[in-house]
């Protein structure tokens, strides 16, 4: 009996060490940092490109008010309510007091300045493959926008999703902060195209399907399924003839410019505010996100 109580402790004491060290939040330190100037004019494309609006600002703006990021909307998911946190650059409600390293570290690392681990409702599973100049010239363009006063109410969260050192385990799994690395085999256009899907465009993180502990399902990238905020289905957008295999790249490009399909059908919902901001993006970005989409392997909807 002693030894089995003995084994029992043992294999706690080994468990909660593992999960201790598997849930520790990494960041990079300031003497890490590349040596970069920022570049506000980038780093406002990059904003567009990576939707940051489209969450924090409020869904029904238009114009400058796109630009007043306080944050405020709330994300139903099957885990709780997330409500979206002020990211403008207000000093006290904002991230006005964050330095270049904690913006970095909350994108691509999804740790907040407290040492804690932000929610992957944020998708840094898909911003931590940016660069880290890019995010640096972003910070640079949203330290230009209004600062909104204000801070956002707490998440709505049920147990075990309120202890945030979990969040650790579920990036060890999903989350390896690995930057975007061009495929010397593809042209420059295919992989600017990769960079932005992949990257600040997040595609993958409504347009992938979710498993029960909402992680990517294996084998089914940009398939579409259910949607991880809200109801509704997300479309499969591979080039499978149920995804746009029916697409030419330039039908594509017109949609991300107008939002109309082949069809003269119009996109809404989610898509719709997706669509406001990549028609702030040059058109050779538009081009080469079509023309990645169009690599991508076609796979049938469920």
């Amino acid at each position: 009996m002693r030894r089995l109580v003995a084994a029992v402790i043992a294999i706690g004491v080994v468990g909660g060490a593992a999960f201790w060290l598997l849930t520790v939040p990494r960041t990079i330190a300031a003497d890490e940092m590349p040596a970069h100037a920022p570049d506000v004019t980038n780093g406002e494309l990059v904003f567009w490109a990576s939707g940051c609006e489209s969450c924090h600002a409020d869904p029904d703006a238009r114009g400058e008010d796109r630009l007043r990021l306080g944050g405020g909307r709330t994300l139903s998911t099957p885990f709780g309510n997330f409500t979206v946190p002020n990211i403008s650059p207000d000093p006290v409600d904002g991230i006005g007091g964050w330095t270049p390293v904690d913006f970095v570290n909350a994108m691509k690392y999804g740790v907040a300045p407290g040492g804690y681990h932000l929610y992957p409702a944020f998708p840094y599973p898909s911003y931590q493959r940016m660069t880290i100049e890019d995010v640096i010239d972003l910070k640079a363009f949203m330290d230009t926008l209004p600062p909104i006063s204000g801070r956002a109410a707490p998440h709505d969260l049920g147990f075990p999703f309120t202890i945030r050192r979990g969040i650790g385990l579920w990036k060890w799994i999903y989350a390896g902060n690995d930057t975007f690395v061009p495929d010397p085999a593809a042209s420059d256009l295919l992989n600017r195209g990769a960079y932005l899907v992949q990257g600040p465009g997040h595609c993958g993180e409504c347009h992938t399907p979710r498993n029960a502990i909402g992680g990517p399902t294996a084998g089914r990238a940009y398939a579409g399924g259910p949607s991880p905020v809200g109801k509704g289905k997300i479309p499969n957008i591979t080039p499978h003839r149920n995804g746009i295999g029916t697409y030419s790249p330039a039908e594509l490009v017109t949609l991300f410019e107008t939002g109309l399909t082949p069809s003269f059908d119009s996109v809404g919902s989610e898509m719709a505010l997706v669509v406001l901001s990549l028609g702030e993006l040059p058109k050779s970005d538009l081009e080469a996100i079509a023309a990645y989409l169009m690599t991508l392997p076609p796979l049938a909807s469920r």
